[in-house]
């Protein structure tokens, strides 16, 4: 119990992120309800009191990131017409390896409950990948219009190359393999080019 005046800590994000941190080190076949709260030092039937089942578990911590993921790809709507098109891109774009992206990717594949749990509630419009290539479309899309992005590039493969790409380095990563980072920096500056344009 916390003491008088000090704050609960959301359990939700608590259990969150020590799975992140578990998945991160030794990869998600180490991931289990007694590790996660072992991590997270807090009694063992904490997970279990916040979630019908593991599974679930996992794919509402799934849901939960791509969420954060797709606000991120939002705030690009308020950028249109400042700073450079590849550093606002470059942010939305190393967003998607934020809080362990690559990591619960391989997690979802391993749990296939969880994997159709999360396939449901995408497909129930809850936001994810598709979210954020809409965001990216309307965002090069703008910035054309703006005259800072040049008129032949098409927006909604700009926006399928970067997210279709982050996807693909995620599902073929690995906990301490090589930083995907770098190749979607590279990715972004040869799509909207590294030039004055860009404003890189």
């Amino acid at each position: 119990m916390s003491p008088r005046g000090v704050a609960t800590p959301d359990v939700r994000e608590l259990l969150f992120a020590a799975a992140e941190r578990v998945v991160e080190r030794t990869g998600p076949g180490a991931l289990t309800s007694r590790s996660v709260t072992d991590e997270a030092g807090c009694a063992k039937g904490l997970l279990h009191a916040h979630f019908a089942g593991f599974d679930e578990f996992v794919a509402e911590l799934c849901l939960d990131r791509f969420a954060r993921m797709a606000a991120t790809a939002r705030t690009l709507h308020g950028l249109a017409g400042r700073g450079g098109v590849a550093r606002n891109l470059h942010t939305v774009a190393l967003a998607l390896f934020d809080s362990g992206g690559p990591a619960l990717s391989g997690l979802v594949m391993t749990r296939p409950a969880a994997a159709l749990r999360v396939r449901e509630a995408l497909g129930d419009g809850a936001p994810g990948f598709a979210t954020v290539q809409e965001a990216v479309t309307a965002y090069v899309r703008e910035e054309q219009r703006l005259g800072r992005v040049a008129e032949t590039t098409d927006p909604a493969t700009v926006a399928l190359a970067i997210v279709g790409s982050a996807h693909h380095l995620m599902m073929t990563g690995w906990p301490g393999g090589p930083d995907p980072r770098p190749a979607m920096t590279r990715l972004v500056t040869a799509l909207v080019g590294g030039g004055a344009t860009a404003g890189t």
